[in-house]
């Protein structure tokens, strides 16, 4: 049997260095080189930005009227240019100005742009936030987040309004009226004629009120009397002594036993009704005479007859 020769090996020991070198490559190389944009980043500038103690968002406080100022990194490990769009969002997007608006960074760079809140003269005093949206040509969108403190008094306003009370739901509104976001608990009872048939202690809501926000909300009911006159009292809170109560009236009434006996009552009205007028009829009728007079019996009863004598024909 003949011998495989080392030169005969060859080609096999070749493809596989090559496999495993092409495996190698895809290892080693960068994530960018599968795309222009990947893997770029935009957060707020400063010490330790690319590591653990990068900072979570930005953060500015001031008073009102107040020029706020940070930075942005955005960072492009790419091996090719990339261009973002930079914009404000949230409530403090409309005061976010940016040294450009479009930055293109340079490929394996990171980009510092200078932004500056500008507080309004009739900022309410309190928290507020908004976002910084970067966005690549790709469609990529990178949101940094920007928490604003407002300096001045903070004022903590709940209101609940427009209670109502349908069949098995209670509606109202939560209305922020203070300068400051609030999170509102909300404690229920309804009283009856015979007593208190609910009564739900106070209980924190999965809602946050922004100052000035306004919410519908809605409570279930599911044991609802059928028959009863209820008051439904609502008391919301919420913390720096924010508080208010509202209340509605609803009667309870079946549909079905009111109508029949609505059908009733009617049915005995005009069974007394007619009878009414047949005996009206018997006591109060009367004859007329040929002469045109009238005669009724005593008391009103029936008329007497007039006793004439018999006329015989052929007598005299």
């Amino acid at each position: 049997m003949p011998r495989s020769t080392p030169y005969e090996r060859l080609p096999s020991t070749w493809y596989a260095r090559l496999l495993v070198a092409l495996v190698l490559v895809l290892l080693v190389a960068p994530p960018a080189a599968a795309g222009e944009g990947s893997g770029w980043t935009a957060r707020p500038a400063g010490a330790g930005s690319g590591g653990r103690d990068a900072r979570p968002y930005v953060y500015l406080e001031g008073a009102p009227e107040a020029v706020l100022q940070d930075r942005l990194s955005v960072t492009n490990p790419a091996r090719a240019p990339l261009t973002v769009r930079l914009r404000g969002d949230g409530r403090a997007g409309p005061w976010l100005r940016f040294a450009a608006d479009t930055v293109t960074v340079p490929a394996r760079t990171r980009a510092d742009v200078p932004f500056a809140l500008a507080l309004p003269g009739n900022a309410t005093p309190g928290d507020l936030a908004g976002e910084i949206v970067a966005s690549a040509d790709g469609g990529e969108e990178r949101r940094v987040p920007v928490r604003v403190r407002v300096g001045g008094p903070t004022l903590a306003a709940l209101t609940v309004e427009d209670v109502e009370v349908s069949g098995r739901t209670i509606r109202y509104a939560l209305v922020n009226r203070g300068n400051t976001p609030l999170r509102p608990r909300l404690a229920v009872r309804a009283d009856g004629v015979f007593g208190t048939l609910l009564d739900r202690p106070a209980r924190p809501l999965s809602v946050e009120l922004a100052p000035g926000r306004r919410v519908e909300r809605t409570e279930p009911w599911p044991d609802a009397p059928a028959l009863d006159s209820v008051t439904v009292r609502l008391r919301v809170a919420a913390e720096g002594g924010a508080r208010d109560e509202a209340s509605a009236s609803a009667a309870y009434v079946p549909v079905a036993p009111v109508a029949g006996g609505g059908m009733l009552v009617l049915g005995v009205l005009a069974v007394l009704g007619t009878g009414a007028y047949r005996r009206r009829d018997r006591r109060g009728a009367a004859t007329t005479g040929p002469d045109g007079t009238t005669a009724t019996g005593p008391h009103g009863g029936q008329p007497v007859q007039e006793s004439r004598p018999l006329a015989t024909t052929g007598a005299e």
